[in-house]
């Protein structure tokens, strides 16, 4: 790997921890996947597979 797309890895990790660390701060759960399933972290910091309740709100069109 060159130096430079190293760089930009670190750099794509930087901006999506800080947007994780923005969405808990609005309230707003980050969903993550491994093998296959599907993961919410609560804003108070709970892990958990069941879908919180603003996600079954939203309506897709």
């Amino acid at each position: 790997m060159s130096e430079f797309e190293k760089m930009v890895l670190k750099i794509a990790a930087k901006a999506t921890k800080e947007a994780q660390v923005n969405s808990l701060k609005k309230g707003v759960a980050n969903v993550y996947a491994k093998n296959g399933q599907i993961f919410f972290q609560l804003p108070d910091g709970t892990i958990t597979q069941e879908e919180p309740q603003q996600y079954k709100d939203v309506v897709l069109r």
